[in-house]
């Protein structure tokens, strides 16, 4: 069984060794996404001026149209630690086309214009990192990828089961075969429960989009063009739901609010509720309502809700190794550094194994056809 496990290692390892390199170093960047753009874009992104509390909703929603004309908004990011400015989502009328702006919220100025989705740096890594640049293609193919890194994770384990004889074992003066067979066990077996982690949660996420992208091609779907606002703040005060939503979920804290930027959509907001548990991610719970009406359709709330949706819900923070603060994260973004050494150490190892395997072979061919040496004499 070793044997064919083994095989089944290395000839995925190699499959996978390109698009894991990319997958891994992207995420290990993504980890730090936030500190990243606050370093290279701090203009767009870091307040310089706030005020004691936010601004209302409507008020802000009324200078974003001001200052961006020509666009609905569909998603929001919201915060309120005086420091990072919120991030909205829109999509520009007359179009089926996302753009996303920095917006502070205390003074409603409009900080970044928008820009396609992935203009900037990070979301140009997180587009690579989930997609391989290549759409829905990409999701299936990043989705195969994070499910051979699961089993790579798995079968490691598994042949190097005995890892705690020899766990620390790293012979620096013996000939290079042997130096990197231990760094690759000893680097695999610390990293396991990390790539473990990284392949599981990326695989059901890739899968899961994949799947609901195929369902609306197989009826027939395409993207909505947007040619008028489909939600009229005017009518309906969103700062009231807001306010609302609180009430109604207890211990909400909106952090994103969802618009409809579709016909069937109706105005949703979300937040994080007081749990206990790190694993929940801000969005478990929140209100929706209806978007004309302003009328409440519907509640959720993780705290009422199954081991099933929690155990979902805690795969975001697990993905990006953010339920453990800054520790977590720095042992996340080395963690999935770890297929760097890995690969380098994997392809060294397998050619070395196949290079000696075919000198072997030609001795066992020697051995089995000699030379006929120098011609017997004439009788």
């Amino acid at each position: 069984m070793n044997k064919t496990l083994f095989k089944w290692h290395s000839w995925l390892a190699l499959f996978a060794f390109i698009p894991l390199l990319i997958i891994s170093v992207t995420g290990s960047i993504l980890v730090f996404k936030v500190e990243i753009d606050e370093w290279l874009m701090p203009e767009k992104t870091v307040l310089t001026e706030s005020a004691p509390q936010r601004a209302s909703l409507d008020l802000l929603t009324d200078k974003i149209e001001q200052q961006i004309p020509g666009y609905a908004l569909s998603t929001w990011e919201i915060f309120d630690d005086k420091h990072r400015s919120d991030i909205i989502y829109l999509k520009k009328l007359g179009t089926s086309d996302f753009y996303r702006a920095q917006l502070n919220q205390y003074t409603g100025e409009v900080i970044a214009q928008p820009v396609p989705l992935h203009h900037y740096l990070t979301d140009f890594l997180l587009n690579l990192h989930y997609t391989l640049l290549l759409q829905n293609t990409g999701i299936f193919f990043a989705a195969i990828i994070s499910t051979i890194l699961f089993f790579l994770g798995v079968s490691g384990v598994i042949i190097y089961r005995k890892f705690w004889k020899r766990l620390f074992t790293l012979r620096w003066n013996s000939k290079r075969m042997v130096y990197y067979s231990d760094l690759h066990k000893m680097v695999g077996i610390f990293a396991s429960p990390v790539l473990l982690i990284l392949g599981f949660t990326g695989t059901y996420w890739n899968v899961s989009v994949w799947l609901h992208e195929m369902e609306e091609h197989a009826e027939g779907e395409h993207p909505v063009v947007t040619e008028v606002r489909l939600y009229n703040h005017k009518d309906i005060s969103l700062q009231a739901l807001l306010e609302d939503s609180v009430k109604q979920v207890e211990g909400l804290e909106p952090t994103y609010i969802a618009l409809p930027y579709e016909p069937d959509l109706p105005i949703s907001i979300y937040g994080r509720v007081p749990t206990g548990n790190p694993l929940l991610s801000d969005y478990t719970s929140g209100a929706a309502y209806d978007k004309k009406t302003g009328k409440l359709v519907s509640t959720w709330d993780i705290r009422n809700q199954g081991v099933g949706a929690k155990t979902l819900d805690s795969f975001r923070r697990l993905h990006f190794g953010t339920f453990g603060g800054l520790t977590s994260r720095i042992i996340w973004c080395m963690g999935g550094l770890t297929p760097l050494i890995l690969s380098f150490t994997g392809v060294y190892l397998w050619f070395k194994r196949r290079k000696q395997k075919a000198i072997a072979k030609e001795k066992r061919r020697a051995r089995q056809n000699p030379p006929t040496g120098e011609l017997a004499p004439a009788l």
